[in-house]
């Protein structure tokens, strides 16, 4: 981009987005995505388009609008790719709820008494963010399984619908002060500071537990997750409609294994029912365990 163009776009206003345009964007986003953005969160959507669209050189809603809609299909799928991680909250942290690390610890005992020797826990994060709510996982069972006799494996599956966000939680570099609430004996364990010790790096043995991988929720039911033991799912349902919300989680339960539990943030669906599971009465969680 040309002097020129910073310049103008340097002493420009976010551009204004009327009422129209932003419906146009609101519909596009649910979609792709299935994410709804209320009228109030129109200014967010303005100021993330707007920085895009300086990146890009391009001055109006319209024209940015009809870039995502043109040119190749790898064109557009990776500047959709973009957008996307610019759309999308990526507030998270270790250990974030902890009734429900709570729940999973409990759950993890119960599955090393009940389960032969050579058994594998499979463990789905959905919609992971950058990293912090699998890595967290695979500390607690990690922790688990080191301190008992039994010869058993646990895998996990962390998917997210933004590529750029998968990148940095593959990679499992945070800030120092990210993992300041974690437990002394596990930031000792499983993070490595830098040698400038502004950023820690998560250690191998959780990496290599972890396989990340992109899914958009909306094709949930073309994903290859099936008999999955433990499914845990915070803080995205909030972004979707109830009805889209009730089609989520019922394709989840559909992936869990006899006896896996799925583990939802607590408010975010309620009066949800399923057939073949039963809720699970824990302290400041909502979870469910399938009984058939």
């Amino acid at each position: 981009m040309g002097a020129a163009m910073t310049d103008r776009w340097s002493i420009k206003n976010t551009p204004a987005m009327d009422m129209e345009q932003f419906q146009l964007w609101q519909a596009l986003l649910e979609d792709r995505t299935g994410m709804t953005l209320s009228t109030e969160r129109k200014t967010f959507l303005e100021t993330s388009l707007s920085i895009r669209m300086r990146e890009l050189g391009i001055e109006d809603y319209d024209t940015y609008y009809e870039h995502l809609m043109v040119g190749t299909t790898q064109t557009r799928a990776m500047e959709w790719s973009v957008l996307v991680d610019r759309l999308t909250v990526q507030e998270t942290s270790f250990f974030r709820h902890p009734g429900s690390f709570a729940l999973v610890e409990e759950f993890v005992q119960r599955f090393m008494a009940e389960q032969p020797d050579a058994a594998n826990l499979d463990v789905w994060s959905v919609g992971c963010s950058t990293g912090e709510e699998a890595y967290s996982l695979a500390m607690l069972i990690n922790e688990q399984f080191c301190g008992n006799d039994r010869k058993l494996f646990y895998g996990i599956t962390a998917t997210d619908i933004s590529l750029p966000t998968l990148s940095k939680a593959r990679r499992g570099e945070y800030p120092a002060r990210r993992i300041l609430q974690v437990d002394p004996s596990l930031r000792e364990k499983y993070f490595l500071p830098s040698e400038n010790g502004q950023t820690v790096s998560v250690a191998p043995q959780l990496k290599e537990r972890i396989c990340f991988a992109r899914l958009n929720v909306l094709d949930l039911g073309n994903a290859p997750m099936n008999n999955m033991d433990l499914i845990f799912c915070q803080n995205m349902l909030i972004y979707f409609r109830r009805w889209r919300k009730r089609q989520i989680v019922n394709r989840l339960a559909e992936r869990l294994a006899p006896g896996g539990m799925l583990i939802l943030g607590p408010g975010e669906v309620t009066d949800w029912q399923h057939p073949d599971l039963e809720r699970v009465h824990f302290a400041d969680t909502l979870a469910f365990r399938r009984c058939r």
